[in-house]
């Protein structure tokens, strides 16, 4: 899956960057920000086996992961962890993964609807 592809490789992304905040901040914003960026392709993996309506659930707590990403984004470009520009990618691959996970959502209720 694209969707899934794509938030692997935006929980690297943060992976990398997190390795670059201060040691103070390894069980403070550092651990919110991967495992909030882990979780979007781990309720997306998670949720892919089960029945659509139980998918279209794991894709929503995905949804609202990727939401805490833009929180914990401006958080580190707030305390200058990471740039601007780093700020504004993260927060286009968050826009871009909020919108396939939007798109997946409405395409299995209309799944479901035509049962």
């Amino acid at each position: 899956m694209k969707i899934y592809q794509k938030a692997i490789e935006f929980g690297e992304l943060v992976d990398a960057q997190i390795k670059t905040f201060p040691k103070e901040e390894t069980y403070r914003l550092a651990s919110q920000f991967i495992r909030a960026a882990d979780s979007i392709a781990l309720n997306i993996a998670e949720g892919s086996s089960s029945s659509r309506a139980n998918f279209n659930r794991y894709l929503q707590i995905a949804w609202d992961s990727a939401h805490e990403c833009v929180v914990c984004s401006t958080k580190a470009r707030l305390r200058s962890f990471i740039t601007v520009e780093m700020d504004e990618k993260n927060r286009e691959l968050i826009t871009e993964l909020s919108k396939m996970i939007t798109s997946y959502k409405n395409y299995l209720k209309k799944k479901n609807l035509r049962k």
